[in-house]
């Protein structure tokens, strides 16, 4: 069985993806699912672009994961069972693909493929979605009240997974009969693509499409917490991304000073922290658009006892993930510890001496550095949004 899954918060993208992956394999099936009010899950069923089936299921727990687990998984099953390869999976808006796919592994009883994760996404809204302050369910694109993700939030977690990005025009400029594609706004879009996914292949309608492009290790090491992953070219007409690093620990008061400095105007902020209060700690840093937070991810590998990572084997994190980036960067003094931070914004926000030097600012001078870290300690909040 091989599956393509697609992700999307655009109905009209959505379906105009899932049609064009149902085309790449013979005998292939289209599966599109909702989740409405009521937790009432709408599936439709296509083949060769025709309606075959259509049916509403009534959850206990109307939820995104439930919908999941309680209705595309069983469905791929059936599907597959009654001879269809290649099943493509749209799913409901505001599933992430790497829940889907970590659902459908656990709960499909046949060996199963999947050939690409797909994110269907009109780019002519990309940088609104980006900025946009609303949750999910605040604009209405799920039916859950307690989804308080935002757009942005989605979106980005989605471009770190996919391994192929579908452009199409939305609903509301297909409502309209507006043409995005010829719009500054979609040319930017696709611009700050470029700069968010440089590993993902950008497909419009009729662009051709290469199937099982799906990496599912190479994915989750993208969207692992502190990971930093930037494009060859720092910039892409009106966007650029700014990555930087700094080997000694960082000041907390100062780092707190001038998070909101660096965080200004971004559009991404993404990375891993050593702060000297806190000198044990991974912890990993995300800005997108107007929130900005902070987490831990556990104890450094040096400080965990890692000292295979000097033998030149990979250490696994607390997640199962190997640690490449563990490797590559690997200190003689201060092993893994150490902070690296990317920004992504647009050309006229985002300066890269300015950043550079607010976070070497930071750095413990060598005179702190002799002092005892537990000295410097500050009520820096490790989850906290800006």
């Amino acid at each position: 069985m091989h599956l393509s899954v697609v992700s999307s918060l655009d109905s009209q993208c959505r379906e105009a993806a899932t049609a064009k992956l149902g085309r790449t394999h013979r005998d292939s099936a289209v599966v599109l699912h909702d989740l409405l009010d009521g937790s009432v899950v709408l599936r439709r069923v296509f083949r060769n672009g025709e309606l075959v089936e259509q049916a509403q299921t009534v959850l206990e727990h109307g939820c995104l994961s439930c919908t999941v687990r309680l209705d595309v998984v069983p469905t791929a099953e059936r599907l597959a069972a009654s001879g269809h390869d290649h099943i493509v999976l749209g799913l409901p808006p505001g599933v992430s693909v790497d829940m889907a796919v970590a659902e459908l592994k656990r709960g499909l009883e046949r060996p199963a493929v999947i050939d690409n994760a797909v994110l269907a996404i009109d780019p002519s809204a990309l940088e609104d979605h980006v900025w946009d302050k609303h949750t999910l369910y605040e604009s209405g694109f799920t039916a859950m009240p307690e989804d308080h993700r935002t757009s942005g939030e989605f979106l980005i977690g989605e471009l770190g997974h996919a391994d192929t990005i579908m452009v199409h025009a939305g609903l509301g400029a297909e409502l309209t009969g507006l043409r995005p594609d010829s719009s500054e706004d979609w040319a930017q879009g696709l611009e700050l693509l470029a700069q968010l996914a440089p590993h993902a292949a950008v497909s419009a309608r009729d662009d051709d499409f290469r199937p099982g492009c799906y990496d599912g290790a190479e994915a989750l090491a993208r969207v692992r917490r502190g990971s930093v992953r930037v494009p060859l070219k720092e910039e892409s007409g009106s966007f650029r991304t700014v990555l930087h690093k700094v080997e000694r620990p960082l000041h907390p008061v100062r780092f707190r000073e001038a998070l909101p400095k660096l965080a200004e105007g971004c559009h991404w902020m993404r990375g891993r922290l050593w702060i000297a209060s806190a000198a044990k700690i991974r912890i990993a840093v995300q800005g997108i658009g107007p929130r900005v937070w902070l987490e831990s991810t556990g104890e450094w590998l040096a400080d965990a006892g890692a000292d295979s990572v000097r033998e030149g084997k990979v250490p696994q994190d607390e997640d199962g993930l190997h640690d490449a980036d563990a490797v590559l960067d690997w200190h003689p003094r201060f092993g893994d510890r150490g902070t690296v931070l990317a920004v992504t914004g647009r050309g006229d926000d985002v300066d890269a001496a300015e950043i550079r030097a607010l976070l070497d600012g930071c750095a413990l001078s060598e005179a702190e550095m002799r002092l005892d870290f537990a000295a410097l300690e500050d009520p820096l909040e490790l989850e906290s949004t800006l």
